[in-house]
């Protein structure tokens, strides 16, 4: 129903309960006004609850098993030593 369709009963059964003072004969109005104001009551309560109850479920990412492997290199070339990095990455992963 939602929230605006229970103020919106609540509101209408308020105005047969309280403002109007009509004489149907076979219908009392003030009777249907509380009705209709139980039922606003109870779906603004429904309504509540269940939105409160979908913000309380938490949902968890699985841990990421990729990483980039840093492997620290040392070739010689001409008698010296030269240092540099290599990584490797996974295909599929951006740069």
């Amino acid at each position: 129903m939602g929230i605006g369709g229970s103020i919106f009963l609540i509101a209408l059964g308020a105005i047969f309960a309280f403002a109007v003072e009509a004489d149907l004969g076979w219908l009392d109005l003030a009777v249907v006004g509380w009705v209709l104001m139980l039922a606003g009551v109870a779906g603004l309560l429904v309504t509540l609850y269940f939105w409160n109850r979908r913000r309380a479920v938490v949902t968890t990412a699985p841990a990421r098993t990729d990483r980039v492997v840093t492997d620290r290199v040392v070739p010689a070339q001409d008698a010296r030593v030269v240092e540099e990095y290599r990584e490797v990455r996974r295909p599929g992963h951006p740069v």
